[in-house]
């Protein structure tokens, strides 16, 4: 099982970045969208089925995941920031799942102490009442 991403099936696109940033941004392609064809990665089918969760919306229904990044100001930067949060999140992807929550009871003695601390406030609070009218 593959946890590193394979050169062969990354494809990176450069465009114009969207937002202030001058005449940089009106002349350069520093904007990267990075793809990944997962589904001919070679992963498991839980590990695949989890990345799917994870992607969401950037995951085609061909198994490619799309990332874009634009924050900084060089391709280069860009670049490694995609690359980056595609490792991440196939990193994620393949850890396994947390175990779910077992119930617990609360011991008797807890129950008994809970009873006893809620009859003690109420003898107080009845305590604190004025004096009975007939």
């Amino acid at each position: 099982m593959p946890r590193t991403l394979d050169p062969l099936l990354l494809e990176e696109d450069f465009l114009r970045a969207s937002g202030p940033g001058g005449q940089n941004v009106n002349k350069l392609e520093t904007a990267v969208q990075l793809r990944w064809r997962a589904a001919e990665a070679g992963l498991d089918e839980r590990v695949f089925a989890r990345l799917r969760t994870l992607a969401g919306r950037r995951m085609t229904k061909e198994g490619v995941v799309i990332i874009a990044a634009q924050a900084h100001r060089t391709r280069e930067r860009n670049r490694e920031d995609a690359l980056a949060r595609m490792q991440e999140l196939l990193d994620e992807a393949a850890k396994p799942p947390p175990p779910k929550r077992r119930k617990t009871k609360p011991t008797k003695g807890s129950q008994i102490r809970r009873m006893d601390s809620k009859t003690k406030r109420g003898t107080t609070k009845k305590l604190r009442s004025g004096p009975i009218q007939d």
